[in-house]
């Protein structure tokens, strides 16, 4: 090939290009971004609607209902879940993946702000969510303080917003866990109704000196001045002093009729760290940035905040996710170090100096491929770093195969430098076909669809990218490099080591492929029947499991008490479980969240709305293996299963897209009652199901709340109107938000809240006997005798899916049990379940996420096939060489299966990327034997004597590579991961099958198809 030989001819040129590129991937593994995961955005939101004091039914007709509608008019819109709860509505909103994400956020954004005036005016907030990865918190921190008051504590974590945010790197800082201050307006009613004041003459006064109207500007001779009117409060005083009534003679401030002053929102989100009252504050990392520079500059911002602080506060460092990364990195630098010393054992066959050009070869294709990653725009995280390690094994292949060839010919007594180009001629077809078709082969996988997809993306082009990078340095820097290092060796047999292999290969193999040859039939039946034979074992033993769970040394205890519990009673539940967990010496952490989820702190959990009934807390363990961490979750399932009257989940975290529960199955019905009754049905079923734990049933227990009835006969002749019974009933029980109040010099927004006292945290029963409404003539009227108050039952929550209503009745599982067999079995009880007329199931859970992660994947299957099969022909020019390198395939499944059996593993989501990347690896194996016996019989060579010659001088090329392959890919299975160690059994266990029986039956199908040669 001319760049071959260009190379060697000019090697000046060639090695200062080299040197070049060198440098250039130094550059980029010192500026690449660097995360535990990879960085990409998806277009998926939330949608939360925060409506105080509404029940279920009002949240859906008076703001789900609406939204919905809005929502489902977009275009490019894939689906809509709402989950409607005791005052509030949260919107999980999908558009088609392929959509621009930043362009969708915006669309939802001004989607929100146009449907907001038709909602109701008493919306307390409405916020919006990315759902993306650069949306996890990589710090959390706790102020920690038993007796600071909120409000000093407020302000430390203010400062401490402060400081973060000056690091550029970081975004999205909040604090958590402590009450918003508001103004109270805590109303006299009995003063109310003896100076017969209209509660809407004192609101609407609050409101009007609330609002700040500017008021425009004139012309004054040649100048224009801007005109300031009154504008909204000052301070507290001003408030007080707000004139709410005058007959004309009296005039009524507010501070006559209720007491005015500072306090807080109600308590709807407690944090503790280990069981002490505290303060959290989150940061995250903006998009492209490297966490490990992100952590460098963080550290000195953290040492100098520490200095500030009073001895009553401590700051503690919760959760960092730089170091978690840095002992990743460590880990695989580890590993990388571990299989290249494998590879160079593996290569001593060559001999020292053939052994170091094939080095040499390694860090220059491993500097290019990281240069086209960082171009491409790809980070360095845990699966591109992977796929560096799978690209060791297969990169030194082509250097092998063109080393190996260049041996040969200066065995056969040719020069160095005509060695080097004649050899690398001979063997070049081959070895561009063998890369092309590898990165064929990654294609499916570097082109899955939907999350998952994107998730993955940087393994396989981590792999494709090197392994092109590696075919350029063999067809170029290897030539040349072996020009200058080779030498003619002493014995035309080469080194002892190859000596002894050749020996052991014609000793064995050769014996075998003869016997093989002369029965053809036989060897092709024995074949099929082993195939065959381990394709029915996996049907039988084999199971499938999308993602595993995380290897991270943390995980979650969700608490939930019954619908209606209030905080303080879920929060008794939490100090049991903080006890229980505070007994297990591996636990580093324990940040509790009583109200409301963690702050976000892993790519694919999105932390729960607030809702008094729910806590969560957040565990961090000592660095321990996986098996370990799992044995600590299995012991605490156990002890804290039978709380009574509530439900403690203790849940590791799981790696791949956002998943409810592994078995979860989605009911649709739009009759509430029959609805509540058929998942109640299916709860059993899954209840009764071997494996099955933590069954979540929403709809299983339905709150029980005072309805208001009004008597609108009575209320008619006595000139009261509705609204004004709900307005007094909303006030008296929650308080009415009125305007805003922002103090000089400060930048904080307090709501201006109006109520009348309370004796406890939240309103007893007795408010009804204290409440006024006043009529069209000012008189005060007892609410008592207007309304009547009735217990009724009402939906804990509403779900829709597309607006149509819908329950998910779910399920996780013990350990041990495997989620496709445990699923397929539910699956077939459901089908035999008699579902009332209109009612219907369909099944989410990972099985949901496994359709979506390969379900467009057919399109780029059968373009990769037929891609393979035209670049085979291409290679040969017929049909029976492409056929005979193509029937490989089956035999390298064989060893794939096995070693994933022999390990104990399912088939997931990366095991089955490495049966696809396997079959690039073997096809290409199998075209350079099939090349090199057409390329024997073109000169001449009878058909059994090309057969035998090119089986066995192929064999040692092909030994070493997969050799090489394998030494690469053992220490992704010794330092075991649940992730990408399935992988590497998967290629481990199909290089090794292939590489014993292809051999056999490649020569065997040559001899029964053999292809059609023009001899010269």
């Amino acid at each position: 090939m001319k760049i071959s030989e260009f190379s060697v001819k000019n090697y000046q040129f060639t090695l200062v290009v080299f040197l070049g590129i060198l440098s250039i991937g130094i550059f980029s593994l010192l500026n690449m971004p660097r995360g535990e995961d990879p960085e990409f955005a998806s277009p998926q939101f939330g949608v939360t609607v925060i409506y105080p004091g509404a029940s279920p039914k009002d949240v859906e007709e008076l703001v789900a209902d609406v939204v919905e509608k809005k929502l489902n008019e977009l275009d490019n819109m894939d689906r809509v879940r709402s989950t409607i709860v005791d005052g509030a509505a949260i919107f999980q909103v999908e558009y088609d993946f392929s959509s621009d994400p930043e362009e969708k956020y915006q669309e939802i954004v001004r989607e929100m702000n146009s449907v907001r005036k038709e909602l109701p005016a008493d919306i307390l907030d409405i916020r919006i969510e990315r759902y993306q990865p650069d949306g996890v918190n990589i710090y959390q921190y706790a102020l920690v303080s038993e007796n600071l008051p909120y409000n000093k504590l407020e302000k430390y974590a203010d400062d401490l917003e402060n400081r973060l945010e000056k690091v550029s790197a970081l975004k999205n800082i909040k604090s958590w866990g402590f009450p918003k201050r508001k103004i109270s307006v805590e109303l006299n009613l009995d003063k109310l109704a003896q100076d017969k004041i209209p509660l809407n003459r004192v609101l609407g006064a609050i409101q009007s000196e609330s609002v700040n109207i500017p008021g425009g500007s004139v012309n004054l001779g040649a100048k224009k001045f801007n005109v300031k009117t009154s504008g909204n409060y000052k301070n507290l005083d001003e408030i007080k002093n707000t004139i709410v009534f005058t007959n004309g003679t009296k005039i009524v401030n507010l501070k006559d009729i209720a007491e005015v002053k500072y306090n807080y929102e109600d308590e709807t989100h407690q944090t503790r760290l280990n069981g002490h009252r505290s303060v959290f504050v989150t940061a995250c990392q903006k998009f492209g940035q490297n966490i490990i520079k992100v952590k460098s500059q963080t550290e000195p911002v953290i040492e100098e905040f520490k200095k500030t602080l009073p001895p009553s506060v401590d700051l503690v460092k919760v959760f960092d996710q730089a170091e978690s990364v840095q002992k990743r990195l460590a880990r695989f630098a580890k590993d990388f170090g571990i299989a290249i010393l494998l590879v160079l054992i593996t290569l001593l066959p060559l001999g020292s100096r053939a052994s170091l050009v094939v080095m040499i070869s390694i860090p220059l294709s491993l500097a290019i491929g990281l240069s086209l990653l960082y171009i491409l725009g790809f980070t360095i995280n845990q699966l591109s770093i992977v796929g560096m390690i799978v690209a060791l094994g297969i990169l030194v292949d082509d250097s092998i195969v063109v080393v190996e060839n260049i041996e040969r010919f200066l065995r056969m007594g040719v020069p160095r430098k005509q060695a080097a180009i004649d050899a690398t001629k001979q063997i070049s077809l081959a070895v561009i076909g063998c890369t092309v078709l590898l990165i064929f082969a990654f294609l499916p996988v570097a082109n899955l669809p939907e999350a998952a997809g994107k998730f993955i993306r940087s393994l396989p082009m981590a792999v494709s990218v090197t392994v092109l990078a590696s075919m350029f340095v063999a067809l170029t820097i290897v030539p040349f490099l072996s020009s200058v290092i080779l030498t003619n060796h002493e014995n035309p047999e080469g080194n002892f080591i190859l000596r002894a292999m050749k020996k052991l290969i014609s000793a064995t193999y050769g014996r075998l492929m003869d016997w093989c040859l002369k029965h053809p039939k036989t060897t092709l039946t024995v074949a099929l029947g082993v195939f065959f034979g381990v394709m029915f074992i996996a049907k039988l033993f084999l199971g499938f499991s999308l993602f595993p769970t995380s290897e991270k040394p943390m995980f979650l205890v969700n608490i939930s008490t019954p619908v209606g519990t209030n905080l303080q009673t879920t929060d008794k539940v939490v100090r049991f479980a903080e006890e229980e967990l505070k007994k297990v010496p591996e636990i580093k952490n324990i940040a509790s969240n009583i109200g409301k989820g963690n702050p976000r702190i892993y790519y694919n959990v999105i932390s729960p709305a607030e809702t008094e009934n729910f806590a969560q807390l957040f565990v961090l363990l000592e660095d321990m293996e996986t098996q370990e961490k799992k044995d600590i979750i299995d012991q605490l399932r156990g002890k804290l299963v039978n709380y009574p009257n509530a439900k403690i989940e203790v849940k590791d975290f799981e790696q791949g897209p956002p998943l409810e529960a592994p078995l979860a199955y989605r009911i649709f019905g739009d009759n509430l009652d029959s609805l509540r009754i058929v998942a109640g049905q299916i709860e059993k079923i899954l209840a009764n199901q071997t494996g099955t734990i933590y069954i979540d049933n929403p709809l299983k227990v339905q709150p029980t709340d005072f309805r208001v009835i009004v008597n609108k006969e009575k209320a008619g002749l006595l000139g009261v109107n509705t609204s004004d019974i709900d307005r007094m009933v909303r006030l008296g029980i929650a308080g009415l938000n009125v305007g805003t109040f922002r103090e000089d010099g400060q930048t904080d927004d307090y709501n201006i809240n109006v109520s009348i006292p309370r004796s406890n945290i939240k309103q007893d029963f007795s408010v009804f006997s204290n409440l006024y409404v006043n009529n069209v003539l000012g008189t005060a009227i007892p609410l008592k005798q207007l309304v009547e108050i009735k217990f009724e039952t009402s939906p804990t929550q509403i779900r829709h899916y597309n607006k149509e209503r819908y329950v998910t009745v779910a399920a996780f599982l013990k350990s041990g049990f495997n989620t496709s067999q445990v699923n397929q079995e539910v699956i077939k009880k459901l089908n035999a379940f008699k579902f009332p007329k209109g009612f219907s199931y369909k099944v989410a859970g990972e099985a949901e996420n496994a359709e979506k992660s390969f379900g467009g994947i057919g399109v780029i299957i059968l373009i990769t096939v037929f891609g393979m099969i035209a670049i085979l022909i291409l290679e040969f020019g017929n049909f029976k060489s492409t056929l005979i390198v193509l029937s490989v395939i089956p035999l390298g499944i064989v060893g794939a299966i096995l070693g994933l059996l022999m390990a104990g593993e399912t088939l997931g989501f990366t095991s089955v990327i490495g049966f696809i990347a396997l079959i690039g690896i073997e096809i290409k194996n199998s075209l350079l034997l099939v090349d090199f016996t057409n390329q024997l019989r073109e000169e001449g060579m009878e058909l059994d004597e090309a057969i035998h010659q090119a089986g066995e001088i192929r064999f040692v090329p092909i030994l070493l590579t997969s050799f090489t392959a394998i030494g690469g890919l053992i220490p992704l299975v010794i330092e075991y991961s649940d992730l990408y160690s399935p992988l590497a059994i998967v290629l481990i266990g199909g290089i090794t099958s292939s590489t014993l029986l292809a051999r056999l039956v490649t020569p065997v199908m040559y001899k029964l198809l053999p292809p059609t040669i023009n001899r010269h």
